[in-house]
């Protein structure tokens, strides 16, 4: 099938439907200038300094160096936080919210993504299930308590070292907080905002289960595929068509629809035959 057709059955599918999940993962906010981390030379080329230190990924969103190293821990952190904070999503976001008004459909989101912009681009929050959590939002490290709090706090960076300057302080005990974030071998996140999200997220898949659904899944890999997992689950159980949106890795079965393609090009694309 030529793209060109791919974009209308997209179209006349997503025109045919009753519900919306958009399942979501680094690749969208690649078109709001925001980098995936692809691979150690995808990280290594948004964070020079660690391809020196010859650090990973993985090395560096641990959650061991809140505890032995915070202002390593917080350079990292720290620096997401205020890049995500300055970041606008881009239009395909919005083209999103005009469908949901249009065709009068009812959504939810589901985001590996830790960034918030789904929130920034005028989603509702209680329409939002964010698997690993938030950085928008903080936890006490040991914890002491379960409690989350929202994050405003403005982390002061070294650039040449990415090391902070301030350490974020649990408002309970004095000690270090860290991101409410699922970080890699992590023994210590608190899940609760998270649960709660799953919760309402569960509810609405359950009160919506006669009617006809469709996913538009964007930018989800398979190195990590816990998104990807969530669409076919919805597609197996709720009988719902996947629009899944990547570049690099594509790959779905008809009558599933592959767009090999970024999120914004997609989108427009799509939003020609709406």
């Amino acid at each position: 099938m030529l793209i060109e057709e791919k974009y209308k059955t997209a179209a006349n599918t997503i025109k045919q439907a009753q519900c919306l999940v958009i399942t979501a993962g680094a690749g969208i906010g690649v078109d709001s200038g925001l980098p995936d981390f692809r691979g150690d030379k995808g990280f290594w080329k948004a964070y020079p300094m660690y391809e020196r230190l010859g650090l990973s990924f993985v090395q560096c969103a641990n959650p061991a160096h809140f505890e032995n190293d915070p202002a390593f821990g917080w350079g990292f952190y720290g620096h997401r936080l205020e890049m995500y904070r300055n970041t606008t999503p881009h239009k395909g976001f919005y083209l999103i919210h005009d469908w949901i008004k249009r065709f009068k459909l009812d959504y939810f989101i589901v985001t590996s993504n830790v960034d918030g912009q789904f929130q920034k681009a005028g989603f509702s929050d209680d329409k939002i299930y964010e698997i690993h959590g938030s950085i928008h939002y903080l936890q006490c490290v040991k914890p002491c308590t379960m409690s989350i709090w929202k994050n405003e706090e403005h982390i002061d960076i070294d650039y040449n070292t990415m090391r902070a300057k301030n350490i974020p302080k649990c408002k309970f005990c004095g000690e270090v907080a860290r991101p409410n974030i699922l970080m890699f071998g992590d023994y210590s996140w608190i899940a609760d905002r998270s649960h709660a999200q799953s919760v309402r997220y569960e509810t609405f898949m359950e009160n919506n289960k006669n009617k006809k659904f469709i996913v538009i899944e964007i930018g989800a890999g398979t190195a990590i595929p816990s998104i990807r997992y969530t669409s076919e689950r919805i597609s197996k159980y709720y009988d719902a068509t996947i629009i899944r949106i990547n570049p690099r890795e594509p790959h779905i079965s008809k009558p599933h629809i592959s767009l090999a393609v970024g999120g914004l090009q997609a989108l427009t694309e799509i939003n020609k035959y709406l």
